[in-house]
């Protein structure tokens, strides 16, 4: 407990009660899992009827820690988990974009050493792939990057990369989902598979519905995105309309994007 939390209120912390309750005799009474402190007890707080908690604990948590930090703005990287660097090792069709995500997130990193790190922060899923290439652009530029980890079936550990105390972990996609876009003042997509598009379909369907504020949106790679989804079939059939498929504009380029992103801060 530090000193300025004890400082809030007269009265004694919750961080003290938990302490000393595991100092208290062993009894029958003591034992029983109805004795136990709520906020301390693990399995009270995994019970079905406490998932609003959870939901709002996996929201307050790195809610808080960013506020800390003084974290204003972030730039969101996404993209393909399974897209790895040109190792030499055989062709791969998308190992470049990897090197741009990187040079994109170096660039950005570096505007952001201007405020100090509080705005423009690079944020990605903190896993392998284009997130990888995304944080390790953001360390080599000498500064701190977000990295918003899902549980997986499979084991999958943040990468080395990703700042350590802003790494966090989530249970709840919908969460992670919120923290990806609260403080977005850019989105810029990379190729990628189901969830990439996920994220990509669910963040330009609150734009278009003016659930989000309008921000920059990049597709990287103009020849993917058209190959992949056809938007003008979208257009023809009605399900959007014409000026929905403006929400986003194609680059190619790390310096391409960042140069949209500085005009688009200077025209708002």
């Amino acid at each position: 407990m530090n000193d300025e939390a004890s400082r809030q209120h007269s009265f004694r912390h919750s961080i003290e009660d938990a302490e000393a309750a595991g100092r208290i005799p062993d009894t029958p009474q003591t034992r029983a899992p109805a004795y136990r402190l709520a906020y301390a007890d693990r399995e009270f707080l995994m019970r079905e009827e406490l998932r609003p908690v959870r939901l709002q604990l996996e929201l307050l948590k790195p809610q808080m820690i960013m506020d800390e930090r003084g974290i204003e703005s972030t730039i969101v990287l996404m993209g393909s988990a399974r897209v790895r660097p040109d190792d030499g090792s055989g062709p791969s069709p998308l190992a470049g974009y990897y090197e741009e995500a990187r040079r994109f997130a170096r660039l950005m990193t570096e505007k952001s050493l201007e405020s100090y790190g509080r705005e423009h922060v690079i944020v990605t899923g903190g896993g392998p792939g284009i997130m990888e290439a995304g944080n390790l652009g953001a360390h080599e530029a000498g500064g701190h990057s977000i990295g918003l980890n899902i549980v997986l079936p499979h084991e999958q550990a943040p990468n080395e990369y990703v700042t350590p105390d802003l790494c966090f972990n989530f249970h709840y996609f919908a969460i992670r989902k919120m923290h990806f876009l609260m403080r977005a003042k850019a989105i810029c997509i990379f190729p990628g598979g189901f969830g990439t598009m996920d994220e990509m379909f669910e963040s330009l369907t609150l734009i278009q519905t003016r659930r989000m504020k309008r921000v920059p949106f990049l597709l990287f790679g103009r020849d993917f995105w058209e190959k992949v989804i056809n938007w003008q079939a979208l257009v023809d059939a009605g399900t959007i309309s014409a000026g929905d498929v403006e929400l986003f504009s194609y680059v190619e380029t790390a310096e391409e994007a960042a140069k949209i992103i500085a005009e688009w801060k200077e025209a708002c």
